[in-house]
C-alpha cells in the first residue's frame, strides 16, 4: 500500500482509534475521489493516484477491479488483469489501488465488483470481458460529474489530474442562450441537427460542422451545450452542426473505412440538404468534418476525396493503420500514402491522439509528418489520455475553435 492517506488509516484502525474509518469516508466524500497525493519520488510532474471503493456490508465483494481507461487494457497487459485488482485495507471496508500517473492525465474509469472465485474476476475471454464492461459501475464519490455511456451501460467517472488540459466548455452553462436541437432523417439516415441560438435560414450562409458518430455527440454526451457555450463566448461563428448517426456496428465499419460511397453521400446529399433546410454554407473553407477512431480516419479521407466540399478535417485518435488489402495489409497506412504521393490539396487539419494509445500514436505521428512535409496547414496535439470520450469532448471543442475560429 503506497498511499500515505491509507497508511494513516490502517495505522489508526490497528490502534483502534475511535471513528477513524467513518472519519476517512466523511473526508473522502467532501474531497472526492480518486485520492491524489504528491509523487512518492518527489517529481512534481507526477502524482500518486489512489482509487477507492467502499465494500457493501450486506454483500461483500470477493474481488474488485479498478478499470482506468486504456491503462486497464487486457491486450496491452498480456491478458493479465492482476495488476488492476484492488486490495483490501486490513480491518476496513476500503478496497484500494494506487497508480503513479503524470499530472496531466485524464481518463474515464469504473469499478467491476465480483462475488465468487477470484479467478473469475481475472478472466479476459471476450464473453467475460463484455460482462465486465456491461456491469461496471461509476465511482459514487467521484470529484466531478459522470460521463454518460450508451448501449445501456452505466456511466463512467472521470479522473482529471491538476495539469490536464482545461475543458472549459464541457459542462452546460445556465446563462448561455440555447440553440435548437432537431432530429431529422436524410435519405434513410438519422441525423441530429444543432442550430445556433438565433438561427434563421435566411441569415446564412452558416458555417457547418459534420460530426461522425453523432448518436454519441447528440443524445448521449449533449455536445450541443458545448456548442452553445463556444458561440456565446465568440470562440466559433454561428454554426449548423450535423451529427450523423452510424446506424449500427456493421454499418459503421462499412461507412468509416475510407468508403467513397459514404463520403460522397456526405458531400452530395447531406450538405446540400443542410444548405436548403438551414442555410448551411457551401464554402469548403467554412466546413469541418470531424470524427474519432475510424471516424477520424474518415474525416481525413473525406478531405482527401472531396476537398471541394470539406476544407477542414478534424481527426481524433484516427485509425490511420487502416489496411487496403495489399501486401502491406495489417497496418498499411493507406490514406497516409495517398497524401504522400498526391498533390497538395486546399484543406487544413487538426489532428490529436492520446499518449496512452499505444496502437495509434506512431501512425498519427507519421501522418502529421507527411502532411507537414507536403506543406499542409496542420495543428497537431498529443494529450495524456486514451481512446476516451472524456478526452475527446475537450479536443473536439478545441479543434472546432481552431478550424472555424481562425479565419
Amino acid at each position: 500500500m503506497h498511499s500515505p492517506i491509507l497508511q494513516d488509516l490502517a495505522a489508526a484502525v490497528q490502534a483502534e482509534s475511535p471513528g477513524a474509518l467513518e472519519d476517512f469516508w466523511r473526508r473522502t466524500a467532501v474531497t472526492g475521489t480518486p485520492l491524489v497525493e504528491p509523487d512518492p519520488e518527489g517529481n512534481d510532474a507526477w502524482r500518486l493516484v489512489t482509487f477507492v471503493w467502499r465494500d457493501d456490508p450486506t454483500a461483500p465483494a470477493d474481488a474488485v477491479l479498478a478499470l482506468l481507461h486504456t491503462v486497464t487494457d487486457k491486450d496491452r497487459h498480456a491478458h493479465d488483469l492482476t495488476p488492476h485488482l484492488m486490495a483490501k485495507v486490513p480491518g476496513t471496508d476500503v478496497w484500494a489501488l494506487s497508480h503513479r500517473l503524470r499530472a496531466d492525465h485524464r481518463a474515464s474509469y469504473q469499478f467491476s465488483v465480483h462475488r465468487g472465485a477470484r479467478e473469475d474476476a481475472l478472466r479476459t475471454d471476450r464473453r467475460s470481458w463484455l460482462r465486465v464492461l456491461d456491469t461496471a459501475l461509476p465511482d459514487p464519490l467521484a470529484a466531478g460529474p459522470a460521463l454518460p455511456s450508451r448501449d445501456g451501460r452505466n456511466p463512467s467517472s472521470v479522473m482529471e489530474l491538476p495539469d490536464a488540459p482545461a475543458q472549459d466548455f464541457a459542462a452546460p452553462r445556465e446563462s448561455v442562450p440555447r440553440g435548437e436541437r432537431v432530429a431529422a432523417e436524410v435519405d434513410g439516415r438519422r441525423v441530429g441537427v444543432h442550430l445556433p441560438a438565433g438561427h434563421a435560414p435566411g441569415d446564412g450562409p452558416y458555417a457547418v460542422a459534420v460530426l461522425l458518430d453523432g448518436e454519441m455527440w447528440g443524445p448521449v454526451l449533449g455536445f450541443g451545450d458545448t456548442l452553445d457555450g463556444l458561440l456565446a463566448d465568440g470562440r466559433i461563428p454561428p454554426t449548423v452542426t450535423l451529427m450523423v448517426e452510424t446506424m449500427g456496428r456493421a454499418r459503421r465499419m462499412a461507412d468509416l473505412s475510407c468508403s467513397e460511397e459514404f463520403v460522397d453521400w456526405l458531400a452530395d446529399v447531406l450538405l446540400p440538404w443542410a444548405a436548403r433546410a438551414y442555410g448551411a454554407t457551401r464554402d469548403p473553407a467554412r466546413t469541418v468534418v470531424a470524427g474519432q477512431s475510424a471516424g477520424g480516419l474518415t474525416a481525413a479521407f473525406a478531405a482527401f476525396r472531396r476537398p471541394e466540399r470539406f476544407g477542414n478535417a478534424l481527426s481524433q485518435s484516427g485509425s490511420f493503420w487502416w489496411p487496403d488489402g495489399t501486401e502491406f495489409d495489417g497496418g498499411s497506412e493507406w490514406l497516409t500514402r495517398q497524401y504522400a504521393i498526391s498533390e497538395r490539396l486546399p484543406v487544413r487539419f487538426h489532428l490529436e491522439v492520446g499518449l496512452q494509445e499505444w496502437m495509434l500514436l506512431p501512425q498519427n505521428r507519421h501522418l502529421r509528418n507527411v502532411l507537414e512535409a507536403r506543406g499542409y496547414d496542420v495543428v497537431y496535439d498529443e494529450f495524456n489520455g486514451g481512446h476516451d470520450y472524456a478526452c475527446w469532448r475537450g479536443g473536439l471543442a478545441d479543434g472546432l475553435v481552431g478550424l472555424l475560429g481562425r479565419r
